[in-house]
């Protein structure tokens, strides 16, 4: 009976310890891959909610800007929400890709049950933070929500509305940030945004055209409808809309009159400079398929979008 008691107590212990070693090899939350599978870098599309504080004279009221950093998390936690429902929906697929491929659920680090508590997670989150928010907020997070919950699931296999479906969420982004603070924005300013994040849209699909070539079918469906003479026409189309939308936008009688200057005109080669050296990029250097880094990588971009930036407050506020 000892003996019994004995093996039974060895084989108890033996395998509480290579449960230990289990746990101590495979943690359950790893943060990298976390960070991977909400896509953090991403956020900074998030800052398209900053432009209604900006150009409304507000960046520097407490209030106003405080509300704009909560509508800048919330959709931070929503875009991340239907990242991961995105990475749970084309795991499959993007075991073909060689970049998406590594991807923290098609490479099997982080399994689909567990992405979906993750999403579950940060979209209650984003829920309760919206508490501190207003109506015409909500509906309009809602919105972003439900588009791109659509665009996941069919959306994105239909050419063209995939790219305006993309087009939608920048300019929502923007919408939701002017209504947060209870501000009008300027219609032209919401043509230039119409008309960047399609112009965005388009040269991502431009990039993933040449990245996957003949593996087209088992990847993105809907860019086998895109030939490489149709996606270069749509990018110069685009690109033109947006300089000539925030031309206008700066020449507008409405932006004289609100900023009691006409020199924001002189902010003009900076976004002509940014789309030259953007599709340059995407063109010369085969980049394009992940925005942000080109953003957050490129010295000359990121020197202009500061330049830009700069030069924007300053004559925005008056300081020069």
């Amino acid at each position: 009976m000892r003996r019994k008691s004995m093996l039974a107590l060895v084989k108890w212990w033996k395998n509480s310890v290579e449960f230990s070693a289990l746990i101590r090899k495979q943690p359950f939350f790893n943060m990298k891959d976390i960070i991977k599978l909400i896509r953090v870098p991403q956020w900074i599309k998030n800052l398209f909610v900053f432009i209604p504080v900006v150009y409304s004279r507000n960046l520097f009221h407490p209030d106003y800007l405080v509300k704009s950093i909560t509508a800048f998390i919330i959709f931070c936690l929503l875009s991340s929400v239907v990242y991961v429902i995105n990475d749970i929906v084309d795991a499959e697929a993007d075991r073909h890709h060689p970049v998406k491929k590594n991807r923290p659920v098609a490479s099997g680090k982080i399994s689909s049950a567990d992405a979906l508590t993750i999403a579950i997670v940060l979209f209650a989150i984003g829920v309760f933070l919206s508490i501190f928010t207003n109506v015409m907020f909500i509906i309009f997070a809602s919105l972003y929500l439900a588009i791109n919950i659509i665009y996941t699931f069919k959306l994105k296999h239909i050419v063209l509305l995939d790219i305006f479906s993309i087009a939608a969420g920048f300019m929502i982004r923007v919408t939701a940030g002017a209504v947060i603070i209870s501000v009008e924005i300027s219609s032209w300013l919401i043509l230039t945004t119409m008309f960047l994040s399609l112009f965005l849209a388009v040269m991502k699909r431009r990039s993933e055209l040449y990245v996957m070539g003949d593996e087209l079918s088992s990847t993105r469906k809907v860019l086998e409808y895109y030939s490489p003479n149709f996606i270069d026409q749509l990018a110069a189309i685009t690109a033109a809309g947006v300089i000539i939308s925030y031309a206008l936008y700066t020449v507008s009688q409405r932006t004289i009159t609100v900023f009691q200057t006409e020199h924001l005109i002189y902010t003009t080669p900076f976004v002509v400079y940014g789309i030259f050296r953007y599709m340059f990029l995407v063109i010369n250097r085969n980049k394009g398929e992940n925005t942000t880094e080109i953003m957050v990588t490129d010295i000359s971009m990121i020197v202009n979008i500061l330049l830009y930036g700069l030069t924007t407050i300053l004559l925005v506020y008056k300081l020069i």
